[in-house]
């Protein structure tokens, strides 16, 4: 029998040759870590469907900012739950409020170190759960909402965020933010888009970690896109490129590799991409059984990311995987 000259296999015989000629390598330098934190709380509260995770006391959270330094990795996006809720989500903008404070303490213990991105957000901070206002017939009111979108990104900005993330799919959002943060002063301050973010069921676990839920049993469809769509998916990140996104995202991350994929071709811009909590609550389940191998596991999904195209992945796995990589 002949073999071909070309034998792939040459180049798998060892680790050294596999990680030689690796095409998709990922590293500390990828990775954004999401943190929650607590108002009114003294001890950090675990979170059961997020294994490893905790609602942070302000002290804890400064602990955890300073631990994801020490391992390297170069950016953290923050979500709030606050004591108090209302019909408008005013928390989200309070000088005073979870957030803004915990802003404050992560700039002055961390400095420039750490990239500091704020969810920009109205569903943690409302009483009914939605990310925006309501109108008499219980529809987001989209126009109202973007202005509130505008207040939360300079509250956040005057904060110390870096990076605000607008993620409630508002059409308009984008460049009301950047609108609101210029006329304030924060020319610098970029916008990190949830530019194609999916009505998915991946989210539950996330929703347990914010206390989030939509009164009546309500849901998002009406506002974040239908997995049934991907050419849609280009058409939202045009607009917020458009709008002056300066990176642009995908969520979820692994049952949307194809959009990622189309998104990297379509832009010239950093594309990010977020693997959400029930990504990595399923690879957690399935580990505490036996099932798989975990770390294994998590490294392959977000090999898998970042060979679609996403130069930034938003993890849960963030500290676990950057203190696997050394």
């Amino acid at each position: 029998m002949t073999f071909p000259a070309r034998r792939l296999r040459r180049l798998r015989r060892t680790p050294a040759i596999r990680r030689l000629v690796a095409e998709t390598k990922v590293t500390a330098d990828d990775l954004v870590a999401p943190l929650f934190v607590r108002e009114g709380i003294v001890e950090p509260q675990p979170i059961l469907s997020l294994p490893g995770h905790v609602q942070h006391t302000r002290e804890s959270l400064v602990k955890e900012a300073r631990r994801l330094v020490s391992l390297g990795i170069p950016g953290l996006v923050l979500f709030g739950v606050p004591a108090t809720k209302d019909a408008t989500g005013s928390q989200a903008w309070d000088p005073d409020g979870i957030v803004q404070v915990a802003l404050r303490d992560l700039r002055d213990e961390v400095g420039d170190v750490l990239v500091l991105m704020a969810d920009l957000c109205l569903d943690e901070y409302t009483d009914h759960g939605h990310c925006g206002v309501l109108t008499d017939r219980g529809e987001v009111d989209n126009d109202a909402t973007i202005e509130l979108y505008g207040r939360v990104a300079v509250a956040q900005a005057e904060a110390g965020a870096d990076v605000v993330a607008p993620s409630g799919m508002m059409d308009g959002q984008v460049a009301a933010i950047r609108a609101a943060l210029d006329r304030a002063g924060f020319e610098t301050t970029a916008i990190l888009a949830y530019a194609a973010k999916y009505a998915s069921a991946l989210y539950g676990p996330f929703r347990d970690a914010v206390d989030v839920q939509i009164v009546g049993g309500g849901d998002r469809k009406g506002y974040q896109q239908d997995p049934a769509n991907g050419r849609e998916a280009l058409a939202e990140v045009a607009l917020d490129v458009a709008e002056g996104a300066d990176i642009v995202m995908v969520k979820p991350a692994l049952a949307y590799l194809d959009v990622i994929a189309a998104v990297r071709a379509a832009v010239d811009l950093p594309v990010a991409a977020y693997h959400v909590s029930g990504e990595y609550s399923m690879i957690k389940a399935a580990a505490e059984r036996g099932w798989v191998d975990g770390v294994a596991v998590g490294l392959e999904h977000l090999t898998a990311i970042k060979r679609a195209g996403a130069d930034i992945v938003l993890t849960y796995l963030a500290a676990e995987v950057a203190e696997v990589l050394g």
